[in-house]
């Protein structure tokens, strides 16, 4: 696979923090000021089945850009189309965000103003040789973000991770949302369903009868509106989890549903969190 390698760069205070941040949350291995000449090593050493790579270059960084070419003609070499992107912005729009944040410029040597203009100098070479100019000035972190993930994020889908889990081993601390499904009916109570699995089709017939599927209809309507506003306010991910006493039947039931139902809309997968141990004890209690 192709690897992807994205130089990103600019004013301190025009968004490279947050740019680093967007990619990374697409899948990048990012890197914040590392010297051009280990460019090649990072690549080396990229996942081999999402080989994307990040690096972030700011003025910190000034005393090794004279190795700048090098490092972008090496990669060139091996098959690998760098692509620098330039975060840009008014002196206006960097001055307020300075006061508003009471940082230090990165050069500190001389007034705000000042400071900026030796670093778009210093930055000049990079400017100069940038794929993509991208002025922020009228960009808050979260249309930076979305900027980003517009244009590097051709395979990003937001990922609903459905959790099961059993409340008598404790409520998963990792959750966006818990859902008590104990008051609906207990397979438990079955003696041809108890060793089971709310995998098993049995169980899961006995969990969608009835009221069962009645609960589970609004469910997961409600569990498709919390995605798609965790969604649209930015998110990459989230997760629902979904409790039983046990968490073997009706949570194990209902997740895997919710993830098949869910998943035209969503990268849905489930998870269980306490299903194995509760078979096990089964298994240990038959002798």
């Amino acid at each position: 696979m192709a690897v992807r390698f994205v130089v990103l760069t600019g004013l301190s205070g025009a968004g490279r923090t947050t740019a680093l941040a967007a990619l990374e949350d697409l899948g990048f291995f990012t890197a914040d000021n590392v010297p051009p000449a280990l460019w090649e090593e990072l690549v080396t050493q990229a996942d081999p089945v999402q080989p994307r790579v990040a690096v972030g270059v700011g003025v910190r960084t000034a005393v090794f850009l004279p190795k700048l070419t090098e490092a972008l003609e090496a990669l060139r070499a091996r098959g690998i189309r760098p692509e620098v992107v330039f975060l840009d912005a008014s002196n206006e729009t960097l001055i307020r965000r300075y006061n508003f944040t009471r940082r230090t410029h990165p050069l500190g040597r001389a007034p705000l103003a000042q400071d900026i203009a030796s670093e778009r100098e210093v930055l000049g070479e990079l400017r100069a040789v940038a794929d993509t100019v991208l002025d922020t000035s009228g960009l808050s972190a979260r249309g930076l973000t979305e900027e980003l993930w517009a244009r590097f994020g051709d395979d990003r889908k937001f990922r609903l991770r459905l959790a099961s889990f059993g409340f008598k081993r404790g409520v998963p601390i990792d959750a966006d949302n818990v859902f008590d499904l104990r008051s609906l009916p207990n397979p438990y109570y079955d003696p041809a369903l108890r060793a089971k699995g709310g995998q098993d089709p049995a169980v899961a017939a006995y969990v969608f009868t009835g009221e069962g599927m009645a609960f589970y209809t609004e469910l997961r309507e409600f569990v498709r509106l919390l995605a798609t506003r965790a969604l649209v306010t930015g998110r990459t991910s989230y997760t629902v989890a979904v409790g039983c006493t046990g968490g073997q039947h009706r949570s194990v039931a209902f997740a895997e549903r919710l993830k098949h139902d869910l998943a035209e809309s969503f990268d849905t997968y489930a998870e269980h969190r306490d299903l194995t141990l509760a078979l096990a004890e089964h298994e240990v209690a038959r002798g």
